[in-house]
């Protein structure tokens, strides 16, 4: 480990103080401020920084050095701008440095494998930040350092980073992205070596790295290195080849993909999607789908849309639907702007459009690729090496889908990165993972990404929605023959916004301590309580020795509550924005097909569970704004 000069550990303890970690915070930032300006080679955040100390702006000042992002499992995300609370050029310098001194430790053949760095298109031009320039220099730190870097050379789909990972056996992966995050964010997303998001404790070992490596190394800015340099590779046109020929051994119904009647509509929102989406096609022999032309140019400044964020539903779909009215196109797809999520729309009979959510799609997706696999393996005794997952707060459809069937089904905690994880320890016990979903809109349709994917889901949902064409029948349809056959699961997910931490704190400690002390809620308003799961805590009244299995993690919020009826809601804090998030499903065994009474029975759950959970009124919670 590279030893820290007396001015790196100054700045540590500077930024550490700022943070309010001790006393002298306003001194502490202006020691943290001056460190900037002898570090920072960037002429913009150079000159932004100087006219924050020139006008003494305290805001601006503890804005940005009132502390460190922290990086976790999911790397960095926060604004571009200036100082070491933001995305800029020396913080991404900063972090690499830390990454790459914790690779060297971790792998003795570093410097013969390498890694991958991909970015996507947003840009911040006041800062002089952008995802193409932090990957340039995260590529300089490392090959500074003589490891090969396998730099793509133009934007690609988040997945495209954990494929090559796995596909050229590189130790780690680097994605420069915010995915749908608003446009001023960007972010730092790191995969191991088994193609997965890293989980802990790599975050903290690389987070003390970066603490031990702040000064910038010689040639850190010197980007010029990397160019005509032997350790710097261009992956772009070997990935794009042999991730669409892996990509094409889940095609199932070639002949019906050419022949098809059905047409699609896509939106990249503004991100890197486009071409990929149309090479997905071209390799199923589909016709390209016809692209929403205001919104197919990636664009950083996502013009068209509040939130590039296709989770939020018609909104972002407006000029979609239009262009598919148009065209006379029955099916929408959607990315996020780093194309690792999809939504999909489908038009109904009454010609209003339904868009579905990611636990619905789950449903499909799921149904679907057991339905093709089933084809191909008559064998029973295959089946119990077969898997599917999904994430603690989705749907269950998948459970019981696994226990009418025979497979096995395996919940994670929430995330892809447990996921991608989980898949990679079942693969390499020869097992057969065939999907993972969670209800964000995210789903591993291949398994040779081990992370969500929105190329690979896009086209196969068009091939099933293709075949089920030939069959006279639509997704929704097909959807409710589901239901019908494994039992309803219908969900209603929400949130209320929330930015004082000691609220939250207090919420949740309300509701184990509900009836006195230690005791959680035996009811709910006129709904009776039948299980508890705290990943906080480690609780769970279902187990023998009332320990949960999954594991517990005392850093965030997370409480499920089962139901007499049926129900399950999970409440839980987001890591990434100021929200308590609910997610309440009702699953029922197959033969109760009353799905209007089913649906009246949620939401009076639901609001039970805000009404006596959340208490928002008492707690001054804001709720969602539709």
């Amino acid at each position: 480990m590279a030893t820290r000069t007396a001015e790196a550990a100054a700045a540590a303890a500077a930024m550490s103080v700022a943070a309010g970690d001790g006393p002298g915070g306003d001194s502490r930032l202006d020691q943290a401020a001056t460190q900037w300006l002898r570090w920072d080679k960037n002429p913009k955040t150079l000159e932004m920084v100087k006219q924050i100390i020139a006008n003494n702006n305290r805001v601006e000042l503890q804005k940005c050095f009132g502390s460190r992002m922290e990086f976790g499992t999911a790397g960095l995300r926060a604004a571009m701008g200036p100082g070491f609370a933001q995305m800029n050029d020396l913080t991404i310098i900063q972090t690499t440095q830390g990454l790459c001194r914790y690779l060297e430790k971790t792998f003795s053949d570093l410097k013969k494998r390498g890694v991958v760095i991909g970015y996507d298109a947003r840009a911040h031009p006041s800062s002089g930040g952008g995802s193409k320039r932090f990957a340039q220099l995260a590529a300089t730190a490392f090959i500074s350092q003589g490891v090969p870097v396998y730099l793509f050379s133009n934007i690609t789909p988040t997945p495209f980073v954990p494929y090559t990972v796995s596909h050229l056996n590189l130790c780690a992966g680097i994605m420069v992205t915010a995915s749908h995050n608003p446009k001023q964010d960007n972010g730092y997303k790191v995969y191991w070596d088994n193609g997965a998001q890293i989980i802990s404790p790599h975050d903290k070992g690389i987070s003390q790295a970066i603490e031990e490596n702040l000064e910038p190394w010689t040639k850190a800015w010197d980007d010029s290195i990397i160019n005509n340099n032997p350790l710097h590779h261009d992956p772009y046109s070997t990935i794009n080849n042999d991730y669409f020929e892996d990509l094409k051994k889940y095609c199932f119904h070639r002949n019906i993909d050419q022949s098809t009647q059905l047409k699609f509509v896509h939106t990249s929102v503004h991100g890197v999607g486009h071409d990929f989406v149309q090479s997905a096609f071209k390799a199923f022999d589909f016709v390209p789908p016809d692209a929403v032309p205001e919104q197919k140019a990636p664009d950083p400044e996502f013009p068209t849309v509040k939130y590039p964020n296709p989770e939020e539903g018609k909104g972002v779909l407006t000029l979609s639907f239009a262009l598919a009215e148009k065209t006379q196109a029955k099916i929408i797809l959607a990315n996020d702007p780093d194309a690792d999520r999809l939504a999909v729309a489908e038009q109904q009979e009454n010609g209003e459009w339904k868009v579905f959510s990611g636990n619905e799609m789950g449903a499909l997706l799921g149904w679907w690729l057991f339905t093709c696999w089933k084809e191909k393996n008559q064998d029973q005794n295959a089946l119990k090496d077969l898997y599917m997952l999904s994430s603690t707060v989705s749907s269950k459809i998948l459970r019981a889908i696994a226990l009418k069937e025979g497979f096995h089904f395996e919940e994670t905690l929430t995330g892809f990165k447990w996921m991608g994880n989980r898949a990679k320890q079942l693969i390499d016990q020869g097992k057969t993972v065939l999907f993972a979903f969670e209800e964000a809109i995210g789903y591993m349709c291949c398994p040779f990404v081990l992370d969500k994917d929105g190329v690979s889901a896009a086209v196969i949902s068009a091939e099933l929605a293709s075949f089920l064409a030939t069959k006279n029948m639509s997704l929704a349809q097909q959807l409710k023959a589901i239901y019908v056959e494994y039992g309803y699961h219908i969900t209603k997910a929400s949130y209320f916004i929330c930015h004082d931490q000691n609220i939250i704190q207090n919420l949740f400690e309300n509701l184990r301590n509900y009836d006195g002390k230690n005791n959680y809620p035996k009811t709910c308003g006129k709904f009776e309580v039948s299980g508890i799961r705290d990943l906080t805590t480690g609780y769970d009244s279902s187990q023998p020795d009332k320990k949960a299995i999954l594991p517990t993690s005392k850093s965030s919020q997370m409480i499920t509550f089962t139901f007499a009826n049926g129900g399950v809601a999970t409440l839980r804090t987001s890591g990434t924005e100021p929200k308590i998030k609910y997610y309440a499903e009702l699953c029922v065994p197959p033969g109760n097909s009353d799905h209007e009474q089913l649906k009246k029975e949620l939401d009076e759950l639901v609001s039970a569970i805000e009404e006596y959970f959340f208490e928002p009124e008492k707690n001054k919670l804001q709720p969602k704004s539709e």
